[in-house]
């Protein structure tokens, strides 16, 4: 699992490559973590590349959400492959954390 960020649109975009799982959940955490300046407000998860995620991804995924709502801010997810959002689907996380096809819809919907 490789977490890369960038800034756009006054948002950090965080793309997930991998697999978050059990064994490197903790890792996913701290990149997270260690990437969030306390001055960001807008964080998308970009999973374009990311091929699997378990519960314990699900609950660092939640927990970042809560954070960034805590400080006022927007989170969102995006480019979701079947199988990922089949598992947000089922989990019904896709009614509790905005999905977005494309980075640039996140973006946009971040920015209203």
């Amino acid at each position: 699992m490789e977490v890369h960020t960038e800034r756009e649109g006054g948002a950090l975009i965080a793309r997930v490559v991998g697999r978050i799982d059990g064994a490197n959940a903790r890792d996913f955490e701290n990149a997270l973590h260690a990437t969030l300046g306390e001055d960001d407000n807008a964080l998308i998860l970009d999973m374009q590349s990311l091929s699997y995620v378990s519960s314990a991804g699900l609950r660092i995924i939640l927990m970042a959400a809560k954070m960034l709502q805590r400080r006022g801010g927007k989170f969102a997810v995006c480019s979701l492959s079947d199988s990922i959002n089949e598992v947000f689907e089922i989990s019904g996380f896709n009614r509790i954390i905005p999905t977005h096809a494309t980075r640039s819809k996140a973006l946009a919907a971040l920015g209203e």
